[in-house]
């Protein structure tokens, strides 16, 4: 089927919507143990605490404490960093879903798809309708030609079987007796073998082709109602006679002749046929012009009985039963292509509907992934903080156990992570109950245009029937029939 805006709108949706897969990932959780060991903040801690450091008035935290800080604020900003490339991909897929783009497609090319389908059906029931009128005129012209001639039965034509089976006789009765004559002719032929199956070709060729045209074209007026016609007829007949007589005498005369004198066969021949045509020397000669005589009166009944009998008769009903068969096949072809037309665009159209289905819950997995993902990225800070204390306890612990003197009291205030706040940016999305009820109502109208398509290729199909009503089937009255 051609390339329709429907079809293009079908390739644009199943491309896919980005190069990523579909994935969350989570923020690793920071070893404390490891990092710790790393940091060898127990060793530390013991070490500057027996030496009294941090003094006891610290306010601020030491160097220790702030290695920790500052290995917790680069987990911080990669997440953060993760998270905002999340957020980036998250956005790209939103936005490649594009739905009010594609809604506006739908709604422009749905309905053009049904203009297109009606389009195709009106041009097919413009070719059916010019196809019926010039079978319904064919069909006047042959009950015309009954009248006119007075015929009350029907035309005798034949099949393709017994066509071939006519020709094949005629092309078999040719070729046998060209070779039977070539044996003879080669033997009085000035030419030798090459002038003998030239001259055999010849004779076969008249007798056998030249009979068939005189019988079909000529003989077969007697048949006719005109007695002019008639007239002709029987003087083909009479010159079919006397040229079957003829040719037949002269090949059998030949034969005599070529079998005593070499040379200037065909002279002596004209002077026998003009003195005494009937007079044969052996009974070979009898045969052979038996035997040419027999096909040419085949080749006769064949030409007479290659169609029917009354001139002009299977001529009339050969077109008719054309322009009938040329209906029937373009009837049926154009019913199957409506139908498959159809049924591509209905498909095409549960295609684009599923499509939005699909497009829907990717939507829909999309903002659900991406909320996960800003509270993983939540939970994950809340996770650096206590890391943070974790480590810092390690430190101050082993610290305040080695000391002489008490620690400082800031040791006692917990570590507070300076928390970044992320939202999503959601300018321009579609809030999932109304992409719900929109989807709905596009698929209600696709689902509209799906029975429109139906209701036109019902109709399509009623008028298709109507011109047959308008005219009736040829063939139902004019008894046509093959032999």
């Amino acid at each position: 089927m051609k390339s329709t805006a429907l079809a293009r709108l079908l390739q644009g949706i199943t491309k896919p919507s980005h190069d990523k897969r579909p994935s969350i990932e989570t923020f690793a959780d920071i070893d404390t143990d490891r990092l710790a060991a790393e940091l060898n903040l127990a060793g530390r801690g013991r070490e500057r605490g027996g030496n009294e450091e941090p003094a006891t008035s610290s306010e601020t935290m030491d160097s220790i404490e702030t290695q920790i800080i500052e290995r917790i604020e680069a987990a911080k900003k990669a997440a953060h960093a993760t998270i905002e490339d999340e957020l980036r991909t998250y956005a790209e897929r939103l936005a490649a879903l594009d739905f009010e783009d594609r809604f506006t497609q739908i709604q422009h090319t749905a309905p053009a798809a049904v203009g297109d389908f009606k389009l195709e059906a009106r041009g097919g029931r413009d070719d059916l309708y010019a196809l019926r009128r010039n079978l319904r005129d064919l069909d006047a012209e042959q009950q015309a030609f009954r009248r006119k001639h007075k015929i009350d039965r029907t035309a005798r034509v034949h099949g393709g079987a017994a066509t071939f089976l006519k020709v094949a006789l005629l092309i078999v009765m040719f070729v046998v007796e060209a070779f039977a004559n070539g044996n003879f002719l080669a033997k009085g032929s000035e030419q030798g073998l090459l002038g003998g199956v030239t001259e055999a070709i010849s004779f076969a060729a008249l007798n056998i082709f030249g009979t068939f045209i005189i019988g079909h074209f000529g003989v077969k007026q007697i048949a006719h109602n005109s007695v002019f016609r008639k007239g002709l007829g029987v003087l083909a007949f009479c010159f079919y006679v006397a040229f079957a007589l003829g040719l037949n005498l002269a090949l059998a005369h030949y034969r005599d002749v070529s079998a005593q004198f070499l040379e200037g066969g065909g002279e002596r021949v004209m002077q026998v046929m003009a003195t005494t045509p009937f007079q044969l020397r052996d009974l070979n000669s009898w045969l052979f012009f038996g035997l040419g005589l027999m096909f040419s009166v085949v080749a006769l009944i064949d030409s007479l009985t290659f169609s029917d009998a009354y001139p002009g008769y299977a001529e009339v009903q050969h077109r008719l039963e054309a322009a009938r068969d040329a209906y029937r096949d373009r009837r049926a072809e154009l019913d199957e292509n409506l139908k498959d037309v159809r049924d591509e665009y209905q498909d095409r159209m549960q295609d684009i509907s599923s499509d939005l289905s699909l497009r829907r819950g990717e939507y829909e997995a999309i903002i659900a992934n991406r909320a996960r993902m800003l509270k993983l990225f939540s939970q994950h800070q809340d996770h650096l903080e206590r890391a943070a204390n974790t480590l810092i306890g390690f430190y101050r612990e082993a610290n305040a156990k080695a000391r002489k003197t008490p620690p400082p009291a800031r040791f006692a205030s917990p570590f507070s992570l300076a928390k970044v706040s992320v939202e999503a940016n959601t300018e321009g999305e579609w809030s999932l109950r109304d992409l719900r009820s929109r989807i709905e109502q596009i698929q209600a109208m696709l689902t509209a245009e799906v029975k429109e398509i139906h209701t036109a290729y019902q109709t399509t199909m009623d008028e298709y029937q109507q011109l047959d009503d308008v005219v009736p089937e040829p063939g139902m009255g004019d008894g046509s029939k093959q032999a």
